[in-house]
């Protein structure tokens, strides 16, 4: 790489153990600590060629929204690497927005989640009215739910929607590029490209190829999912392998984001 490289990672998390509880840690025991905005930030640093502008901050399913945004709250008065967020809300026309949020999360891949929970009345009419706002919804979905995710962008085809982690692909299979043929329809669905094991070299160029030939350059974001990253890869794996695929792309590591998350 010639030039050094802006970067801002559409999707990351931190969170205080000492003060927090993520009831799911309990079964991730390979991350169940404490994750700092310094920290992240360091991994950046790691890395000749590149400009870390900072990132978007993605709720981490705790039991306490509220108390988590008070600490990203207080995280913000020293640290300036928070561009944007996007806070836990349970999706209805009457749903928490915290005037801050750029965009919004209820996870969907969660057990907790019902089976088709994007389809249900409320969902729908929640995703309308974050429309009129201009909010995007972060989808973490089911990889089996894809094409829920695809009925309910027929039923709001104008919703700015985040697909994360590449819809959690777990392997390449024709029902799998199908969906995400019927999701590169809808002008306003962007994509995280993230989430994958990256233990297998031909199933990672066998994906990231298929995204970038289904999907317009303006919809794909870089992220790294830290810490999270660390469960199935890790973060300097993660990240080198999408510079040697992307390249020098601005719009792939900067521009695209900042237009999901309004990043002025």
């Amino acid at each position: 790489m010639k030039n050094k490289i802006d970067i801002i990672d559409s999707h990351f998390h931190i969170w205080d153990l000492d003060r927090q509880n993520l009831p799911w840690l309990n079964d991730n025991p390979s991350i169940a600590k404490s994750y700092s905005i310094n920290e992240y930030e360091n991994m950046y640093k790691n890395f000749d060629g590149i400009n870390f502008l900072g990132g978007v901050y993605v709720e981490v399913d705790s039991d306490n929204p509220i108390l988590e945004d008070e600490i990203v709250n207080e995280v913000l008065k020293s640290n300036d690497k928070i561009l944007a967020r996007v806070p836990r809300a349970t999706v209805s026309p009457t749903m928490r927005i915290p005037v801050f949020a750029n965009g919004i999360r209820e996870p969907l891949h969660v057990p907790s989640s019902p089976k088709k929970r994007c389809l249900e009345d409320d969902f729908v009419e929640g995703i309308k009215e974050l429309s009129k706002k201009n909010l995007s919804f972060d989808s973490c979905n089911r990889v089996e739910e894809l094409g829920d995710l695809v009925k309910l962008m027929e039923k709001v085809p104008n919703a700015k929607v985040v697909l994360n982690h590449l819809g959690n692909v777990e392997k390449l299979d024709d029902r799998y590029k199908e969906n995400m043929r019927a999701l590169a329809k809808f002008p306003n669905l962007y994509v995280k490209v993230s989430g994958y094991p990256t233990e297998d070299e031909e199933f990672v160029k066998e994906l990231l190829d298929f995204i970038k030939e289904t999907f317009d350059s303006k919809r794909l974001m870089y992220a790294s999912n830290w810490p999270v990253v660390e469960m199935y890869s890790s973060f300097d794996e993660h990240l080198s392998i999408l510079l040697k695929a992307f390249g020098e792309d601005e719009d792939f590591f900067k521009n695209n984001a900042k237009e999901c998350y309004n990043i002025y």
